[in-house]
């Protein structure tokens, strides 16, 4: 038998309750007791104070994130309507320009059409001019041949008398 065996062995074993590390154990197990209660309450209350927060921050972001979904369907909306009013403006001024291009050709060919017929009647005036001009002319010559040719031909009072009634005969031939 070896020696510590036998020394053991002889002495009289100790009940578990009056070692030091069986007390150590139980005035731990008091004093977590003691503390775990008011911790306890203080740990929920402080967890259920930052639950609530959290809560809160959630609530709070739930609505600025429908706040702001509400915002960008608005301005799309309004981002839409414009676009749509611009395209309106647009085909509005396009069909103005139309309107106005059309009104300029049409005053452009009035225009060029009034000259020409401006130029026409000028034309036209100038021949009526240049017409009357020559039969008067015309008229001179004859005037001046026929008296000529009764100065050669007749003599006296005769050829005053045949001239006078050549001369007034004279216009209604010529028109």
């Amino acid at each position: 038998m070896s020696t510590a065996y036998a020394a053991t062995s002889g002495a009289a074993a100790e009940p578990f309750w009056h070692a030091p590390t069986f007390w150590v154990a139980v005035s731990f197990v008091i004093l977590v007791g003691l503390l775990f209660k008011p911790v306890w309450g203080f740990a929920t209350k402080a967890l259920d104070e930052k639950i609530a927060d959290i809560q809160s921050r959630i609530e709070e972001a739930t609505l600025l994130r429908e706040e702001a979904q509400n915002l960008l369907a608005a301005t799309k909306r309004k981002l839409t309507e414009a676009e749509k009013e611009g395209e309106d403006i647009i085909a509005t001024a396009r069909d103005e320009a139309q309107i106005l291009r059309q009104r300029m050709t049409d005053d452009l060919e009035a225009s060029l059409k009034r000259r020409e017929k401006q130029a026409v009647d000028r034309i036209a005036q100038a021949e009526a001019d240049a017409t009357s001009e020559v039969r008067a002319i015309a008229a001179d010559l004859a005037i001046d041949a026929t008296r000529t040719l009764l100065a050669d031909e007749a003599q006296g009072d005769k050829a005053a008398s045949l001239i006078d009634d050549a001369i007034q005969d004279l216009p209604s031939k010529l028109n």
